[in-house]
């Protein structure tokens, strides 16, 4: 019984690491009508790493489905919003407040 209680303490400790309040959310969007924008975590600065190089256009990401969206070109659609393009590969985030030790999301 000692054995069953605890492996699910084990399994519930691992993703809390990885979701600690110093780590970015899986999946973040700058645009305030996403149901994904969250304006307090936006306003510490997040850093992106997709596929090994910085970037800082990236206007939504998520780390598990391993995608960035970029802006395409100043290329609107008929609201004003920026057409974009979806990327795929390794996505990595950090709070940038943190400074060069921040621990950082991976994917």
């Amino acid at each position: 019984m000692s054995d069953e209680i605890n492996q699910p303490e084990t399994a519930l400790e691992a993703p809390a690491a990885s979701t600690g309040p110093d780590v970015p959310p899986d999946r973040l969007a700058i645009n305030p009508r996403s149901p994904h924008f969250d304006a307090d975590k936006l306003r510490r600065g997040v850093g992106i790493r997709f596929k090994g190089v910085v970037r800082n256009n990236v206007e939504e990401y998520s780390i598990s489905e391993g995608w960035v969206r970029v802006q395409a070109g100043k290329s609107m659609d008929r609201k004003g919003n920026p057409l974009t393009i979806k990327l795929n590969g390794p996505v990595e985030a950090w709070y940038e407040d943190l400074g060069e030790d921040a621990p950082v999301a991976k994917g």
